[in-house]
């Protein structure tokens, strides 16, 4: 199984970039996904996640209004759309799945790490200000 995360890069502050996740191996259409981040010295945390249906989202605050998640599922593809990056962004992306997650339509997705099960490998977004 594999979830392999890319479009990271370097930029500049006020800049835009898109993150890509591509699952193999499973689908994970029916689950909740979601985007972590960990930075150099920091626990990694969750940035924004969706649910299966695309009814319901969580952002973390500090990106509230800047990113934007999204998916694909007849692709296996997960969207992330970061705008406005800042220095504080920086950091490593990680694309993630919860098969723990409700399947409810309407179920919200898990906003909680602990809850996201699988992993992929990481894509660096770089902020310079």
């Amino acid at each position: 199984v594999q979830l392999q995360a890319s479009g990271g890069g370097l930029v500049q502050a006020g800049d835009s970039l898109r993150l890509s996740c591509i699952t193999r191996g499973r689908t994970f259409s029916s689950y909740a996904m979601g985007w972590g981040r960990q930075a150099p010295g920091k626990e990694r945390e969750l940035v924004a996640v969706i649910s299966w249906s695309s009814n319901s989202t969580y952002y973390l605050d500090s990106v509230k209004g800047r990113f934007t998640i999204s998916r694909n599922n007849a692709r296996n593809a997960l969207y992330l759309d970061m705008n406005s990056l800042q220095p504080e962004d920086t950091a490593v992306y990680y694309c993630a799945a919860s098969t723990r997650s409700d399947g409810r339509y309407t179920a919200p997705p898990p906003n909680t790490i602990g809850e996201y099960n699988y992993w992929g490998q990481g894509t660096q977004v770089t902020v310079s200000s």
